[in-house]
C-alpha cells in the first residue's frame, strides 16, 4: 500500500464513450476518498483537442484538458467506442508513446483498447478484449496477444472488458493505495459483491444457456469445435467423430437445451459472428464471409438478410449512420434467433451479440 503523493488519473474520452465505464471508475475512487478523509485521487477528463465529448448516452461532457497535459497523469484511461479514432493520429500517438516512456500507466476500457493499440502502445502485454469486439480486434492487430479474461492489470497497462470490470479495476487501485480493507468497504458500499482478480474469464453466451444456467457438457463441447474450426466448417459429421458420440445424441442434446437443431444453431452462430465483423471492422465481404465459412458473400448476404432484415452492406451503412448522427455504437436490428454463440476463424475469433444483449460497455 502506498501513502505517497495523490495518484492523477486521466480519463481520455472520445464522442460515444461509454458514460458507465467512466463512473464505474470514478465512482469507487470518490467513496475511498471518502472513507479515508483524503485526497488519494484525483481525476480529470481530457480529449484531443480540449473539445466538448458526447457519451453514447447523448450527454454531452465539459473535459478538463488536452490530451497534451496526459504524460502528467500516472494512469490515463482511454474511453470509447472500437472505430474512434484521432484527428490527428500521428500527433495523438506520439503523445500516447510519450506518456508511456514517462512511465504513465495506460489503461483501455472496452472500446478504448483499439485507440492504445492504434498508437502502438499494447505490443507486449496482454490485453482483455470484450468478447464482442474480439473478431475486429484480432482482424484489426491478429498479433496482439488479446485475451478473454475479465480484466488485465500489469505493471504499465490496465485493460478491462466493460464497465462492471471496469469496477473491479478501481477496487484493484484502491486496493494498491489505500489497503484492502478500504478496498472492501467500497466494494460493501456499492453492494459489489466481491472484487474479482485477474485470470477470471468474461461470461458470454457461448458458455451458457439464456436464463445464465451452464450448458450441458456435450453442447458446450461442440460450440467449442465450433469456435476454434470455422474454415473450412465443421459438419454434424465431423462432430460426431470428434466427441465420439453420435449424431442423433448430438442433435438431441441441442434440441434440448436450445430447442434448436445444431444446424439452426450453427447458422444463428455465423450471423452473429459475421454481424459482428460488419458493425466492428472494416473486413470486406468477402473476407467475412470466409471468416464465418461461406465460400462467397452471395450465401451470407441471404442467410444475413434472412436473420436481420437488411444485407451485411445495409447494415454497415446503417451502423455507421448511427454513429455518425446519434452516437450510436450499435443499432438496433430485430433478430428471429432466440440463443447463440462464438466461433473464430484461424486469424480472428468471432463473436456475436443478440438484440437482447445492449451495448457491452454499457452492461
Amino acid at each position: 500500500m502506498s501513502h505517497s503523493k495523490q495518484k492523477k488519473i486521466g480519463f481520455l474520452v472520445f464522442d460515444g464513450f461509454p458514460m458507465a465505464c467512466l463512473t464505474s471508475l470514478i465512482e469507487p475512487l470518490r467513496v475511498a476518498n471518502e472513507i479515508c478523509e483524503r485526497t488519494i485521487f484525483t481525476w480529470f477528463m481530457l480529449s484531443e483537442a480540449g473539445e466538448k465529448r458526447c457519451s453514447s448516452a447523448g450527454l454531452t461532457f465539459e473535459v478538463d484538458h488536452a490530451l497534451c497535459v496526459g504524460t502528467q497523469m500516472d494512469i490515463l484511461f482511454v474511453l470509447s467506442s472500437p472505430l474512434a479514432r484521432f484527428a490527428d493520429e500521428k500527433g495523438a500517438h506520439a503523445i500516447l508513446r510519450r506518456a508511456e516512456r514517462h512511465g504513465t500507466v495506460l489503461g483501455g476500457i472496452s472500446g478504448g483498447i483499439f485507440p492504445l493499440a492504434r498508437a502502438g502502445v499494447l505490443r507486449h502485454c496482454p490485453i482483455s478484449v470484450h468478447w464482442c469486439y474480439d473478431a475486429a480486434f484480432r482482424a484489426e492487430f491478429p498479433d496482439l496477444d488479446s485475451r478473454r479474461d475479465l480484466i488485465i492489470l500489469d505493471k504499465k497497462r490496465y485493460t478491462a472488458s466493460g464497465a462492471a470490470a471496469a469496477f473491479d479495476v478501481a477496487l484493484h487501485m484502491i486496493e494498491e493505495h489505500a489497503g484492502k480493507d478500504v478496498a472492501f468497504e467500497v466494494a460493501c458500499w456499492f453492494q459489489h459483491p466481491t472484487m474479482r482478480s485477474a485470470g477470471v474469464q468474461q461470461q458470454s453466451p457461448d458458455r451458457t444457456e439464456q436464463g445464465g444456467d451452464p450448458l450441458p457438457a456435450l453442447v458446450a463441447r461442440c460450440i467449442a469445435l465450433w469456435t476454434t474450426q470455422m474454415s473450412p466448417p465443421l459438419t454434424l459429421r465431423n462432430l460426431a467423430e470428434k466427441t465420439g458420440i453420435t449424431t442423433r445424441q448430438i442433435e438431441r442434446a441441442f434440441k434440448k437445451a436450445t430447442g434448436q437443431s445444431p444446424s439452426h444453431y450453427y447458422r444463428t452462430m455465423r450471423m452473429h459472428a459475421a454481424r459482428k465483423l460488419v458493425i466492428y471492422s472494416r473486413e470486406s465481404l468477402t473476407d467475412i464471409a470466409e471468416a464465418v465459412g461461406y465460400s462467397s458473400p452471395t450465401p451470407l448476404n441471404k442467410h444475413y438478410k434472412a436473420a436481420f432484415g437488411l444485407s451485411p452492406g445495409e447494415d454497415r451503412r446503417r451502423a455507421n449512420r448511427f454513429r455518425v448522427e446519434d452516437n450510436a455504437p450499435l443499432p438496433s436490428v430485430q433478430s428471429p434467433f432466440s440463443t447463440g454463440g462464438y466461433l473464430s476463424k484461424p486469424q480472428a475469433s468471432v463473436g456475436w451479440q443478440e438484440n437482447r444483449f445492449r451495448e457491452p460497455q454499457n452492461t
